[in-house]
């Protein structure tokens, strides 16, 4: 299995997963033109996905969606919540509604050799999800967007071979940056975004001696730094009460408008 993460930032998200046999798109939250030269660079091409899964309808995570649809014809796996609230999006045009597979929070589906569980996260949209992939015993999740974490969420994400987590801001930066106060709060808020601090307590509780690689997605440009968010995250999993040390696994930054490191597992 493997995951590369095309783009990764509070500008626009598309993460590339999938075997040997089958490929698939986590979110098209950037233009077309960006996520064919991103998958180009991985020798591979959007009209080989298997489909694109959908976390959310903010244009951070669908911008690109409505060229790939009607280019391509790929089918697109969202909540009921987040299908409507696409179709109901002007800015990514025209959609064929039949296009969609409607999916369930908690309940797996398959794609190719690929199991996928979707899992509902605490984010201010329609009917947001994460995901965590499997197959053959390995396993793998892509966690962003969500204000908070609870010990479903940590259940969701025991056992995994690699996790994807956001780490959107650092607190500091954020409470004494130029946002305005109401969007400050929304970021800050059990519906927002992670932290760089919870980031880091939430991979501690998740790690096992079987786990593999950690990057550090969807960053904030105005909040924070990749230096920042790495030595954060891997501090809070040293102080944390549990046996492992920030520097006990390889912890990457995903990058913001290039494809990051290929993470095979």
């Amino acid at each position: 299995m493997e995951l590369c993460s095309i783009a990764s930032g509070s500008s626009g998200n598309c993460i590339c997963i999938g075997s040997d046999s089958c490929h698939l798109l986590i979110d098209a939250g950037i233009s077309g033109k960006r996520i064919e030269a991103g998958l180009n660079a991985l020798d591979l091409k959007t009209e080989e996905m298997k489909g694109i899964l959908i976390t959310h309808e903010h244009m951070d995570h669908i911008a690109g969606l409505g060229v790939l649809a009607r280019r391509y014809g790929l089918p697109m796996y969202a909540t009921r919540g987040t299908m409507e609230a696409v179709l109901a999006a002007r800015a990514v045009g025209t959609v064929d509604e039949s296009l969609f597979r409607i999916i369930v929070p908690g309940e797996s589906f398959a794609v190719g050799d690929l199991t996928i569980e979707p899992i509902a996260v605490s984010h201010d949209a329609a009917d947001p999800v994460a995901y965590r992939i499997s197959r053959s015993g390995k396993s793998m999740a892509v966690i962003t967007d969500l204000g908070t974490y609870d010990e479903e969420m940590v259940e969701k994400l025991t056992g995994l071979d690699v996790l994807l987590l956001e780490a959107n801001h650092d607190v500091h930066m954020l409470q004494a940056g130029s946002y305005p106060y109401p969007l400050k709060q929304r970021i800050l808020g059990e519906r927002g975004h992670l932290s760089n601090e919870l980031c880091g307590r939430l991979l501690g509780r998740v790690l096992h001696d079987g786990f593999g690689t950690a990057v550090l997605g969807h960053l904030s440009r105005e909040n924070n730094y990749p230096e920042l968010a790495y030595e954060t995250v891997r501090l809070e999993v040293t102080m944390g009460q549990n046996p492992y040390r920030g520097d006990d696994f390889p912890v990457y930054v995903a990058r913001r408008d290039v494809p990051s490191e290929r993470v095979i597992f």
